[in-house]
């Protein structure tokens, strides 16, 4: 996984050890609730439609039962069953569900119907022409019981008579159900509506978040420009305001670093200088061996400083900030490799190598030239460092050529030796870029000559990389972009 730039500056953005998504917890928090109050929604429309099923079904068996029992008649003592085929037929043929009823004088003398009807539940008393309604069983079938008292007799021997009406179960609870799902179909796209409404509406809030990582991430390591972020909810400007301030404590703290490294390095340039100079004197006069050894080794020390302070002064110049780094010009990095190779070839011959130059590009484009944009001194600092570095580190007898070369839209430059080169370690290769970073003990370097080189490319838009050379030596290869074609 490759790290961010916040990760690679040694950065720990967050406040708990694992990742936590604002926008899933937001959701979170708005769509269970929804959800728990659609199931509490069914749960009530199921029980209020159960409860009104009954009443219309309980409404239907009073009405039965007041009809069936208009078919028996009292006569004095005794009862008239007036029940054609044809009204029984209509009370017991129901084409939805089966209809039971019975007729009987309490207690329990049947009269006509289904005996297997439940009783009523007992009652403390028992008001006549009062319908009562209780569940029970007829066999399997769970039904719905209308219980209808009725007097009959002479006036001195009143008498009972019960009449009961019994419907299956089944049309209420599938009427039940069905309500239900006439209610939750229509009440769960609302939700699902809902849920999109919430979501757009906690995207659309959390954009400026989204806004504002992007505008972090897509930073370079050292750009500490205050953040800006129009039209933004207050939290996300408070949010911007904090981070602008940490970037401006930061900004002025490597702003002074910077102006120190630069003030010191000017300062101590000359007596540097000075004392090189003293000591070249001094080597010139001196008879006595051991003293000259003693300046020999303040010479050498001389000028590893003073090469150190010129370093220091060139990163200096490669900062962004820099009006050096922002001024730049168009110019052949063909000519300007070959010049700086030139340059060079004295010192390599003095260290027993062997120096040169050639174009790897084909050969009716060998003459013409490899435009770049950049500022001269820079890229002639980088790619001075780069032939600095193999003379210093390739050894006597080494082979050292600067290719030049153009793949597409790049430019292309690259200095090998066939020296000891480095450990075959992927990670080596890529810390050598780090400043002050030193791999080996040969040579007089500080540590500081690619890590300007690297500065310097990325700050034209280039890339640079080093590689093992098969068998031994190293490749370092420059890629800058071809400036585009001058109009007429």
């Amino acid at each position: 996984m490759k790290p961010t730039r916040w990760q690679r500056w040694g950065v720990q953005v967050g406040l708990a050890p694992g990742p936590r998504s604002l926008r899933r917890h937001l959701l979170l928090w708005l769509l269970v609730p929804q959800l728990v109050l659609w199931l509490a929604a069914a749960f009530v429309t199921y029980h209020l439609a159960a409860r009104y099923t009954n009443m219309a079904i309980d409404r239907s068996l009073y009405q039965t039962s007041r009809a069936l029992a208009q078919q028996v008649k009292p006569i004095g003592n005794g009862l008239l069953i007036d029940f054609p085929k044809a009204a029984q037929a209509i009370i017991e043929t129901d084409p939805d569900d089966t209809v039971y009823y019975m007729v009987s004088t309490p207690p329990g003398h049947f009269i006509l119907g289904n005996k297997n009807l439940p009783p009523p539940p007992p009652l403390p008393q028992i008001e006549l022409e009062r319908p009562y309604f209780y569940d029970g069983m007829v066999g399997d079938v769970p039904v719905r019981v209308s219980a209808l008292y009725l007097a009959y007799g002479e006036d001195d021997s009143p008498q009972q008579l019960l009449v009961q009406l019994a419907k299956s179960r089944a049309t209420r609870e599938e009427l039940a159900r069905q309500i239900l799902i006439d209610t939750a179909l229509p009440l769960s796209g609302l939700i699902v509506l809902m849920s999109l409404i919430v979501w757009a509406g906690i995207r659309t809030g959390l954009a400026p978040l989204a806004r504002l990582r992007s505008a972090v991430e897509d930073r370079a390591p050292n750009d500490l420009t205050p953040i800006e972020i129009e039209q933004a909810p207050a939290e996300v400007r408070a949010l911007v305001q904090a981070l602008n301030t940490l970037l401006a404590e930061v900004h002025e703290n490597v702003s002074a670093q910077k102006r120190f490294i630069s003030n010191a390095a000017h300062q101590l340039r000359t007596p540097l200088a000075g004392l090189k100079s003293q000591t070249e004197l001094a080597l010139a006069e001196a008879q006595d061996p051991a003293l000259r050894t003693r300046l020999a080794r303040v010479h050498e020390s001389a000028a590893r400083a003073a090469h150190l302070v010129g370093q220091l002064l060139t990163l200096a110049r490669a900062e962004p900030e820099s009006a050096l780094a922002q001024a730049r010009t168009r110019l052949d990095l063909a000519r300007l490799a070959k010049e700086l190779t030139a340059e060079q070839v004295p010192r390599a011959l003095q260290a027993g190598m062997d120096l040169g130059c050639e174009d790897a590009r084909d050969p009716a484009e060998a003459e013409a030239a490899l435009p770049v944009l950049g500022h001269p001194l820079l890229l002639r600092e980088a790619v001075s460092n780069l032939i600095d570095n193999a003379i210093r580190y390739a050894g006597r007898g080494a082979t050292v050529t600067v290719r030049l070369g153009r793949d597409g839209p790049w430019a292309l430059v690259q200095v090998e030796d066939d020296g000891p080169g480095l450990p075959r370690d992927p990670d080596i290769y890529e810390r050598v870029f780090e400043r002050f970073v030193r791999v080996t003990n040969d040579g007089h370097g500080c540590g500081l000559g690619l890590a300007i080189v690297r500065e310097i490319i990325e700050r034209h838009g280039g890339q640079v990389r080093l590689e093992p050379v098969t068998p031994h030596g190293v490749r370092v290869t420059v890629r800058l972009p071809v400036a585009a074609d001058r109009g007429p």
